[in-house]
């Protein structure tokens, strides 16, 4: 089986897996302790806790501290439901190609949802004005589903203008670009290669939130509930790797990329080819049934989009949003590489979907 699905998750770094081992540990071990207990057991968890925390700060920018979730969805419903402005029944513009835990959360603040229009390119165009009751802006640093890179230094410009809480969905950008400044960043582990069922959320200093869940307080009384030191130690090891790898796993992933343009040079690809994560290949084929595409190459694991949506049985969102009818919206594959993809694997999954492909007519 030959793993293209980056963008659903990414497999687990060994160095993450072990790092997590240790706090697993059952009768006889030291590692199950409870990191909010006062005890050796609990002061030993508080410490690798503490010590993923600042692991994972390090891939943000200065000025801000890390509150863990349980995923990225969790974070930035935190972001968008528990600013003051959103408090204040203002409103949220958000891009139309955002993650659905941003866009439909969005839609449930008292002030409603403003939307952001992209053009063909997946990008944001220039946007000078904002309505007026705008209070949170949302926006996302690399799309999930066709990979383009948005601009943020303009985008918080826009919304410094408005005097709005910026909000950043990064989670497809952590680990791999440098993440853009916002008021509040979510990210989440399992896309840089850690472990599943825990997440981030950045918040910039002096910036307060209501909180979503109440309880014991822990969390700087934003996010209650008992920590899991293993999920947090993968965390951590799997953002200290991704630090230290970011120049080199780029190298590899343009590699890829450049290979898969020439796999793939008859397919057209969706969004700007230049201003996006280069892991992500959205490509479409006139005529292509993409299901059955998926069923005759079962030994390649892709996306026919959003792993999100999938199972849905609707038009992508994003690819609507970019102009495309329902007809080519289905058309549509998506491929993501990474780390641990090699060269041999790309070519050898071209070959079986150029052929399923074209045994199609497509």
């Amino acid at each position: 089986m030959i793993y293209l699905d980056y963008q659903a998750t990414t497999p687990l770094a060994p160095e993450a897996r072990e790092a997590m081992l240790r706090w697993l540990d059952g009768p006889g071990g030291t590692g199950f302790g409870n990191p909010h207990s006062p005890h050796r057991y609990g002061r030993q968890a508080e410490a690798a806790v503490e010590l993923a925390r600042d692991r994972v700060a390090a891939l943000f920018p200065p000025g801000g501290r890390v509150i863990f979730t349980g995923s990225a969805t969790e974070a930035l419903n935190m972001a968008l439901l528990g600013s003051e402005q959103a408090r204040a029944g203002r409103a949220a513009a958000v891009s139309a190609i955002e993650h659905s835990a941003v866009y439909e959360t969005a839609e449930r603040l008292a002030g409603g949802r403003h939307v952001l229009p992209v053009g063909e390119d997946g990008l944001l165009g220039r946007i000078d004005d904002l309505p007026g009751d705008i209070g949170v802006v949302a926006v996302m640093q690399v799309n999930n589903e066709i990979g383009t890179i948005q601009p943020m230094v303009e985008v918080a410009q826009m919304a410094k203008q408005a005097n709005a809480f910026l909000v950043c969905d990064a989670v497809q950008a952590a680990g791999k670009l440098p993440i853009a400044m916002a008021d509040a960043v979510a990210i989440s582990a399992h896309k840089l290669h850690g472990p599943k069922g825990i997440g981030a959320l950045w918040l910039r200093n002096g910036v307060d939130l209501d909180p979503l869940v109440t309880g014991g307080g822990q969390e700087d009384g934003l996010r209650s509930g008992t920590l899991s030191p293993a999920l947090i130690a993968g965390f951590g090891a799997a953002a200290k790797l991704a630090a230290e790898r970011m120049e080199q796993d780029a190298v590899h992933i343009e590699s890829l990329w450049q290979r898969a343009r020439e796999l793939f040079g008859d397919w057209t690809l969706n969004g700007s080819a230049d201003a996006r994560w280069h892991g992500n290949l959205s490509l479409r084929r006139d005529g292509l049934d993409v299901a059955r595409l998926m069923s005759d190459t079962r030994n390649v694991a892709f996306s026919a989009g959003s792993a999100c949506a999938s199972g849905s049985g609707k038009p992508s969102r994003v690819l609507q949003a970019i102009g495309l009818p329902a007809n080519l919206a289905k058309n549509t594959m998506r491929l993501g590489f990474g780390r641990y993809t090699t060269g041999e694997e790309l070519e050898e999954a071209a070959a079986a979907i150029n052929a399923a492909a074209q045994a199609q007519g497509a």
